[in-house]
């Protein structure tokens, strides 16, 4: 009977300890490094992209530095080093999970698969795939696809996304992936591929950034709607929390609204294109809700 109670004081001993690293993980790698590690996305605009090649600029950077403004505070750390690293739409995941990076806030779709390997903040934007293409093209909608070829980025939502829209309406069309946005815009430019399958928001910011803007037209119906979130790791909801309490935070006090007006509907660096893109019903209906809740 003793070894049995000596036994189960151990288990729950450990355990609660296992809970205790397990809920302080992140903020504990970070304060013995006294640096924080975010990502960026080199041409997610108006999420985050490069304005000079060293600096990254956006609403996702604007929320992630409102975070870490709350790691320093939660830290009293005020003098936290912040690391900016570049991601791409195949690496984001893998490099949160091992550790290379802390947080990652952009243009990355909440979904349950990703769910099961990470673990999202509250949601902060919601967009469609749409298609892009060069207006001389033509393309209107995704049955003007046949018999052509068409990019994504691969690993992204958009490529399952344009995969389910082509096989539903039976289009037999050629697909292209590349590892950014950049990327697959220039495949579109350079007449490898007649339209280009991304999120609404940044074919809009690709046609605002780009040289001849009025040469590209944003076309097709909207397919699937995504909610976008921060991503934090696995099984650490003390620092899921306070990436939530600072959102909740700027949302409450007016700052996310600002901070929207002044991305999307004002002219932005660098050449000051304004996307001209109201916020959504959906948003809208979240800044209340603050759901994290995934697309399936």
């Amino acid at each position: 009977m003793i070894n049995r109670l000596r036994q189960a004081l151990v288990a729950l001993f450990v355990g609660h300890a296992a809970l205790t690293l397990s809920h302080a993980q992140t903020l504990d790698k970070i304060a013995r490094s006294n640096q924080i590690v975010v990502s960026y996305r080199e041409s997610a605009i108006p999420f985050n992209y490069l304005l000079t090649p060293h600096k990254a600029v956006g609403f996702s950077v604007d929320l992630t530095e409102a975070i870490v403004d709350d790691v320093r505070k939660a830290l009293r750390r005020p003098d936290l080093y912040t690391v900016y690293m570049p991601v791409t739409g195949q690496n984001r995941i893998p490099l949160l999970i091992d550790g290379s990076i802390d947080l990652e806030c952009g243009s990355t779709t909440n979904t349950s698969a990703r769910g099961k390997e990470v673990t999202f903040s509250t949601n902060y934007f919601y967009a469609g795939t749409r298609l892009m293409a060069k207006r001389e093209s033509h393309i209107g909608d995704y049955s003007d696809l046949a018999h052509k070829v068409v990019v994504t980025v691969g690993g992204s939502t958009n490529e399952k996304a344009l995969r389910r829209q082509l096989d539903a309406q039976h289009v037999d069309a050629g697909i292209v992936l590349t590892k950014d946005y950049a990327d697959a815009l220039r495949e579109v430019a350079n007449d490898r591929a007649a339209a280009l399958a991304l999120d609404d928001v940044l074919l809009y910011g690709l046609r605002a950034n780009a040289s001849d803007p009025d040469t590209w037209e944003v076309v097709g119906k909207t397919v699937q709607i995504e909610p976008y979130a921060c991503m934090v790791r696995k099984d650490d909801p003390t620092f899921k929390r306070l990436v939530d309490g600072t959102l909740t935070r700027l949302i409450k006090s007016g700052e996310f609204t600002r901070l929207y007006a002044k991305w999307f509907e004002s002219p932005i660096p660098s050449r000051g294109v304004n996307l001209k893109m109201p916020m959504s019903v959906e948003l809208k209906e979240n800044l209340t809700e603050r759901s994290d809740r995934p697309t399936q």
